[in-house]
Parts: C-alpha cells; structure tokens; sequence
C-alpha cells in the first residue's frame, strides 16, 4: 500500500486519492511513451544553457526525472525472471500488467495475441535445444518487426509468444485480423539455417480488452488463451478471435486426453473407411483407414476433434496400433465376403516412424493376416518431409517399400515436400491438397496449380490423389487434368466397418468396381 509521511509517521493513502494518484501516474506514463515528448525536455535544456539560462536548464532535468519516477507508478511491477519464477510467468506477468494499465484509461483499447509455433517437437527433434533456440530468438525479432513502437512483445516459453498492442482507440476485429496476418507472415518467411531456408507456421489467437468483470487484463489473457486453443485444434497456422464458450472447447481437450486410453482399450474409438476411386473409371481402388470416437457424452468425434488430446497423451502409437490391427482384419473379412477391396491405406505419424521396429512390427500383423505388403498402402503425412535428414525416418520408411508396400504422401502442395524428398523417400502417390481441389471446375489458378502437380508427378512415375473431391463437376474437371485417384464427399463419406461389404457390391454392381487381379495387371504394365 502508498504511504504519506506526516511527521514522521506512516499514514495510509485515501483510496480516492490513490485513484487520483493512479490517474495521473497513467496519464504522465502515457506521455512518456511518445518519443516527441521526450524530446522536448533535451531541447528546452540545451536552449536554456545556450542562453545562459543554467537554472531553467537545472529545472528541466529536475521536472523530467519527477515525472519518470511518476510514471513508474503506473501499473504493477513486472516479474522478472529468476528468484523462482519462470521465464513464462514472467511473461505473463508483462502482458496482463500493460493490459491492467489500458484498461484503466479511459477512451483507450487494447488487444492481447499469443503466437504458437506450429509443430516445434518436430523442430526441436531435428535440430537439437541449441538451434531451436536460436530459431526462438529471431523469430521473436521478425515479430517485432511486424509490430509498432510501444507495442508489447515477450516469451512464453520455447516456442510461445505474447503481444499486448499499446493504447489505441479501437481494437476492432478487423484491425486486429490484420496484425494477426502480419504476425503469421512475420513466422512464415523462410528461415536461413545450415543452408537451407526452414518454413515455419504459428496459430494465433487473440482478444480485445474485456473491460467487464473484477479482473478485466486477467480475462483478456485467458480469452487469448482460449482462441489459441481454438487456433491450434483447427491448424496449423490457423487464427482465432475470441468468442463467449470457447474456453469450453480447451477444456473437452483436457477432459478427453484423460479418457484416450481407456477409449482405445475399449474400442470407444474405431476404425472408419473412406472410397478411393480411379478418376477416369471411377472404379473402386481401395479404403482409407480413418479414425473415429464414439463418445458418450459427445457423440461421434472426427479427428481434427481429438486428435489433440492423443498427442497430448502421449497414445499416438498405441492409437497407430489399433487402427492397424482393425484395417488389416478388416481387408481380409472383407476377402472372405468377395467384396474385392484392392487395397487398404493405414496413417503413422513420425513419431511411430522414428521407431525401428515399426516394420517389422507391420510384416508381422500381415502375415498374420493372410495379406501381401502391397495390398497395404503406408500413408504418412507431409511432416514427414521435414524429417528428410533423419535417419531413422528415412530407414523404416525404406525397409516398408523394399518389403513391397507402396508409399502415400498427405497434403503435397502446401508444406515443404520438394523433389528431392519424393525421391529419397521413394513416394509412390501424392495426395493434392484440398485447397487446390476445391472449386477447380471454375478456378482458373487452381486448374493449373492440379495440372502442373499432376504432370510433375507423372514424369517421376508417381501417381496422384485428389483428397476433399465433393462434386461432379469437380471429378470431371480433375480427371480431365490427369489425376489418377480421387476420394472424397463426392466419392462416399467415411463409413463404418459394417457398410463397406455393401457399399462395395452396390459399386460393382453398377460396373464400376475394378478386381484386385485388374489391378495387378495394370501394375505390371
């Protein structure tokens, strides 16, 4: 609490005049943020010496430090890191004391943003404490240029960053969609490291200045908090704006990280099947293994839904394991029912990758089935193209292609694939992205960007796979630009294991479902 001394003796300030007090402390700070106003103070002194003037020269630096000290009143003190506190809490505390001081100004507004780094385990893996460091450090230095004098930018840990903009008078959406942008851009350039140019993604959420309620800067930090969450569920480089129940949806990905296990253990979470077909014969080529939770409270659950909350359990191999064992029984029920499924694409994650006995771990589940190697299409997603220098990646993605599996690489097109990496790791089909497949029936730039991966592909001898297909028009358009395979709405939605049998004879019987001999024979041609 302030004190006023009175002979000598402590005396509590009035808490009207510590308001007073405050207001003018805020008032005085705010001036000295502007760099014109300081300026005035060496210019009044310097002229008052010139003239000779040496007491109006004492005076100047004398009012300049009251005022300082003044200033410093404003606001509660930042904790530093160290003495027990974290660089994080640190953090924290810098952003919600500058977001305290705005609130109190009348007229003014603020907005809080906090940047995650998208996927920094995978950088951290590859290029070790030491570099990543370093890659911290000047990407904080790229977001600050993306941002103005006075704006607050600090660390919240290895790869999160907080933003607290300076007192203005609107923090309108629009405004501050717009810095959010500059902020993405800021992380997107290109990175220079050890020769080659790293590309990086950040989610962001962020929030204007919640001024209701007891604590308005620790509301507008959780708010933040909340579209960040929001943000890194529907990335990467996704961006959020807060919106009322928001912070619901954080807390679901905590409530069902604690319930992944026992759901994977109990078969709550299965083994769902997507059609691929040829695009010209649009004959039947194979399923796609796809995840989905049948919880009680929430019902079905897709995986952009919870997918979270396995990662941040730790069960993405045990996850991997399951929908193995269910697709590869699968295959081999539906053998029995002759419902002629050529072949069966299950997805691993790099962190099941890096681990040297996942082949043979695969070899073995497909013995046990009856199955050959290629009827099991390994599908990995594009992350794996920034682990192109890591061994132990590159080993067990090797010794499943010698064993005769084919290789489907996810999302060519948006990340860091180039040529180099579809040959070191012997990719056998790409899949489009959907963001060049939607609307490429009328979209001019998306019919050549389809029409220049597609002939890439071909003169490689790779084969392509047009994911989020969901019109007519749109399979035209895509088997007239030399896609082989498509899959999507348009095809079939992701069906349980109970309707693929049925599903795949009303195909054929519509002549339209190509025999894994067929398929065998165009292979070898």
């Amino acid at each position: 609490m302030a004190e006023l001394k009175t002979n000598g003796a402590p005396r509590a300030t009035p808490p009207a005049s510590r308001g007073r007090l405050y207001r003018i402390a805020q008032r005085v700070r705010l001036g000295l943020d502007r760099v014109e106003v300081l300026a005035l103070f060496p210019l009044i002194a310097l002229t008052a010496t010139w003239f000779g003037f040496d007491d109006l020269a004492l005076v100047t630096a004398v009012v300049l430090s009251a005022l300082l000290a003044i200033g410093g009143l404003g606001g509660r003190p930042v904790e530093r890191a160290g003495g027990g506190s974290s660089p994080a809490a640190s953090g924290r505390t810098a952003l919600v004391a500058m977001l305290d001081r705005v609130a109190n100004l009348a007229g003014r507004d603020t907005a809080c943003f906090l940047i995650q780094i998208d996927d920094w385990s995978v950088v951290l893996d590859r290029w070790g404490h030491d570099a990543s460091e370093d890659i911290a450090r000047r990407l904080e230095e790229r977001l600050q240029t993306a941002l103005r004098n006075g704006d607050l930018l600090t660390r919240l840990g290895d790869s999160r960053f907080g933003v607290v903009l300076s007192p203005l008078s609107s923090a309108r959406l629009g405004l501050r969609d717009t810095i959010a942008t500059r902020l993405a851009d800021a992380v997107a350039e290109p990175l220079p490291l050890r020769g080659t140019g790293l590309r990086l993604t950040a989610s962001i959420g962020h929030s204007a200045v919640l001024k209701q309620g007891a604590d308005p800067a620790d509301a507008t930090f959780k708010a933040a908090e909340a579209a960040l969450g929001e943000a890194v569920l529907n990335g990467p480089a996704a961006t959020r704006a807060f919106a009322p129940g928001m912070g619901r949806a954080r807390a679901l990905q905590t409530r069902l990280s604690e319930e992944v296990e026992a759901a994977i253990h109990d078969g709550a979470i299965q083994a769902w099947f997507q059609p691929q077909v040829h695009a010209k014969t649009s004959a039947l080529s194979g399923m796609e293994t796809l995840a989905r939770w049948q919880h009680p409270k929430h019902g079905l659950l897709g995986p952009k839904e919870f997918f979270p909350a396995v990662e941040a359990s730790g069960q993405m191999p045990l996850l991997g394991q399951r929908m193995l064992h269910e697709a590869l029984k699968a295959l081999r029920d539906w053998d029995k029912l002759k419902a002629h499924i050529p072949t069966i694409s299950v997805n691993f994650s790099v962190e099941e990758l890096r681990d040297p006995a996942l082949a043979e771990g695969i070899a073995s589940e497909v013995a046990r089935y009856g199955l050959t190697p290629n009827r099991v299409v390994i599908q990995v997603s594009d992350d794996v193209a920034t682990q192109i220098d890591d061994d132990a990646v590159v080993a067990t993605l090797q010794t499943l292609r010698d064993a005769g599996h084919r290789l489907d690489l996810e999302g060519f097109g948006i990340g860091a694939a180039s040529i180099p990496t579809l040959q070191r790791l012997s990719v056998t089909r790409i899949t489009i992205d959907r963001g060049f497949v939607l609307d490429v029936d009328v979209a001019l730039e998306k019919r050549q960007a389809v029409s220049a991966i597609t002939a890439l592909a071909k003169a490689m001898g790779i084969e392509t796979l047009a994911s989020g297909v969901e019109t007519q028009t749109e399979r035209d358009a895509l088997a007239q630009l030399g896609c082989d395979f498509l899959q999507g709405f348009g095809v079939a939605h992701p069906m349980g294991l109970e309707n693929v049998a049925d599903w795949a004879r009303a195909h054929e019987a519509a002549g339209k479902t190509i025999r894994l001999e067929d398929r065998r024979a165009q292979t070898a041609t």
